[in-house]
């Protein structure tokens, strides 16, 4: 059975790829922390920039996400007006017992 997708939340969309690029950012505080232990070797203000990025980057992440994905919501909802639209198939599945 064929859909149609001509319409996308942009408020929605925002949330859920907020959420996603902000989990997403999370595999990045590692890196920022292991900077922030050997940058402690180089000095002070090494070591307090890789735990402020550890904690700030998931949250700038998250932030871009979520306009991002307000963004490119409206524009797909407008370019579906033109075009009409994504265009998949789904099937009925039966559920697992």
């Amino acid at each position: 059975m064929k859909k149609q997708l001509t319409h996308i939340s942009p408020l929605r969309a925002g949330i859920v790829l907020g959420v996603l690029y902000g989990l997403l950012g999370l595999v990045f505080v590692p890196f920022f922390l292991l900077a922030a232990i050997f940058g402690s070797k180089a000095g002070a203000l090494a070591a307090f920039g890789g735990v402020f990025f550890a904690i700030l980057f998931p949250v700038l992440y998250a932030v871009a996400g979520f306009i991002g994905g307000i963004i490119a919501a409206a524009i797909y909802n407008l370019v579906a007006k033109w075009t009409g639209g994504l265009e998949f198939e789904v099937r009925d599945v039966s559920p697992a017992a």
